[in-house]
């Protein structure tokens, strides 16, 4: 049987880049960013109870949700936040299942579950280990704030509405360090799933 992995780190500290990069060694990762936006489109069952719970301004006009004007809700609201994570948290745990498992199934030895708020969702039932992609709170604001045209404050808010990197850092079972080079964080990576796969 294969093993699943939670791949997690916080806003702007490179995780999707290593995602990116142990995907181009071959191994699938389960992604709950592209998950989350499937649930939530015209027609799903998650739609509907955010309309019910936000009200149809947070509507485009072509009737699709509109992502910044929710978010703008969310990031400053804690307790909005949290019912919107109920809505839409058990969609996305019963897909990623769904899809694991059919990898498991395909004979996958390594399914990675690429899960942004994996410990802030309490989630680590759905993986075996866990990675935690590092940065330091300074490199996180800066490429924040470049990547998403914010200013300080409003990175700062985003990075407060998670528990801080360093904290997810103590929960890990693997780290990768990336506030090094590209260079740097692929060799880890590469030597990382080596060492797992040799391990199984």
């Amino acid at each position: 049987m294969g093993m699943v992995l939670g791949l997690t780190g916080s806003i702007a500290s490179g995780k999707s880049t290593v995602s990116k990069m142990i995907s181009e060694i071959g191994i699938p990762i389960v992604d709950a960013d592209v998950i989350a936006k499937q649930v939530v489109e015209v027609g799903q069952v998650a739609y509907q109870n955010i309309i019910d719970t936000f009200g149809t301004e947070i509507l485009l006009e072509n009737g699709e949700i509109n992502r910044p004007a929710l978010g703008a809700i969310i990031f400053h609201d804690p307790g909005r936040r949290e019912e919107l994570n109920k809505i839409v948290h058990p969609e996305v745990r019963k897909v990623m299942l769904q899809q694991s498992k059919a990898l498991l199934d395909e004979g996958h030895r390594i399914v990675i579950l690429d899960i942004p708020l994996l410990f802030e969702s309490k989630l680590t039932s759905l993986v075996e280990k866990t990675i935690v992609v590092y940065v330091d709170e300074e490199n996180q604001i800066k490429r924040l704030m470049e990547r998403n045209k914010l200013s300080e404050e409003e990175a700062m808010a985003r990075i407060k509405s998670q528990i801080p990197v360093s904290e997810k850092v103590k929960l890990a079972d693997y780290v990768i360090d990336n506030n090094g080079t590209i260079e740097h964080t692929n060799k880890q990576v590469i030597t990382l799933m080596t060492k797992i796969i040799g391990n199984k």
